[in-house]
């Protein structure tokens, strides 16, 4: 690599100043790349450096000969020589340039989940009281209460089986969509909380398709069942990852024997830390993502009719959930539009009382930016609203920031300013009863209204 940089140099410096500008630019910049690829920022800024005060000399002497430009292009091999030397004493050289790590935005851009259009069950735990039974809940075994997890409220199940109350009737439709955070702890949390080192959680979800609504875990009368386990494993170097496996079994319409079953491996998930899950399912075919990633793609799968929750081997009670949320429909954004004029969305959400949106938002946002980007006229006003729980003045505030925020977002994105609007609502103009949990939901929402 040092002798290709040095030659480029020698050639390129003893012709022409003409000749010279046009090799410099085809082989030069081939030679740098290359040896970004191998050298530490700041040996690729130390070359550079060099050659373009020593190609600047040349461009001014112009008529210079040719024995004066090479015995500068020595001058520059022998500085690059000690620049390389410096780096690899430092450890600068490798054998492969290291990839560039995508960040947490970068891959929730790609997410494509979209929430239902019709919120039936949400429970954020905002208003229970820790150490109570969660009382939008109906419990099959065990025990479950309301606990505390990183200064947020959530569900505890101490070897418990839960299902949201409906009076024990089916509520699943063909066209749904399921959300919920949970929390993993890692392995050495876990053995200082029970002594033991087990390190394991196994969050399972149970999506029933018959129409008792009653503990149910036998695979063969099941919609779909999705195990998330996390724990540390090894590589085939025998290196450990904390990683999740996502394991899921389905039953296939029309045969009540005919279950089929596969999985998925999340390297590097972080632990002690809250993780979104959201299932999405369209008359026959399940979607299920894990964060930013898409983890089952299921083709022909029975209908669910309810939902059921459960933590398995807990030990020390160590499961928590949060923030479940059970919506109806999945109409396409577009086709929304047109029959109403407006988007109504409950997919973009927000910290609890701030304009900070979460980034399971990002499916949605991303529906909205690909229909603008689509239709150069379109202009929205973005419209904020809250449900009535706080003061008007405070909702109304609170509603305008997460307005701008959605604005900014897109903005962001690559949509014009002057194609958005930001406007708050507050708890001013509510489509459902406040006085119900299902009517403050519905009220919290986010629409996109045609200009």
């Amino acid at each position: 690599m040092k002798k290709l940089i040095a030659f480029m140099m020698i050639v390129a410096l003893a012709l022409t100043p003409a000749s010279a500008q046009g090799l410099l630019k085809d082989l030069g910049n081939k030679a740098l790349n290359a040896a970004k690829n191998k050298v530490e920022e700041k040996v690729t800024e130390k070359v550079a450096e060099k050659t373009a005060e020593k190609v600047d000399e040349v461009f001014e002497k112009g008529e210079k000969k040719s024995k004066k430009a090479k015995k500068d292009a020595e001058e520059i091999e022998a500085e690059v020589e000690e620049a390389l030397e410096e780096a690899e004493v430092e450890g600068a050289v490798q054998t492969d340039a290291p990839k560039q790590k995508k960040t947490s935005e970068m891959t929730w851009n790609n997410y494509d989940f979209v929430a239902g259009d019709e919120i039936i069950f949400e429970d954020t735990q905002e208003n229970e009281q820790l150490g109570e039974f969660p009382s939008m809940w109906d419990l099959f075994e065990g025990n479950a209460e309301i606990a505390m997890v990183d200064g947020v409220k959530c569900i505890n199940t101490q070897d418990g089986w839960i299902t949201p109350l409906f009076n024990g009737k089916p509520y699943l439709t063909e066209k749904c969509t399921i959300e919920m955070d949970v929390y993993l702890y890692d392995e050495e949390t876990y053995t200082k909380a029970t002594g033991t080192n087990v390190g394991i959680n196994n969050y399972t979800i149970y999506l029933p398709s018959v129409d008792e609504v009653e503990q149910e875990s036998d695979w063969l009368r099941c919609s779909l069942i999705l195990w998330l386990t996390a724990c540390d494993v090894y590589d085939d170097n025998e290196d450990l990852d904390a990683s999740l496996n996502v394991s899921y079994r389905w039953g296939v319409p029309g045969n009540d024997s005919d279950t089929r079953e596969g999985n998925y491996v999340l390297k590097n998930v972080k632990h002690n830390a809250w993780h979104h899950i959201a299932i999405s399912f369209n008359q026959r075919a399940y979607k299920v993502y894990f964060d930013e990633q898409r983890v089952a793609n299921i083709p022909n799968a029975k209908a669910p009719k309810w939902l059921e929750l459960h933590g398995e081997y807990d030990y020390e009670r160590m499961y928590f959930w949060k923030n479940i949320r059970i919506a109806k429909g999945a109409v396409p954004l577009y086709d929304r539009l047109k029959s109403e004029g407006k988007i109504v969305t409950y997919g973009i959400t927000f910290d609890t009382g701030k304009a900070t949106i979460k980034s399971e938002s990002m499916g949605e946002i991303n529906r909205i930016k690909q229909i603008m980007d689509q239709d150069a006229t379109l202009k929205f006003e973005v419209q904020g609203h809250c449900d009535n729980t706080g003061t008007a003045a405070v909702n109304d505030k609170l509603s305008q920031q997460r307005a701008e925020a959605i604005v900014a977002k897109l903005v962001e994105m690559g949509i014009s300013a002057d194609r958005l609007t930001a406007v708050g609502k507050g708890s001013n103009v509510p489509i459902a009863d406040n006085s119900t949990d299902e009517g403050r939901a519905k009220n919290r929402r986010v629409e996109f209204i045609k200009l």
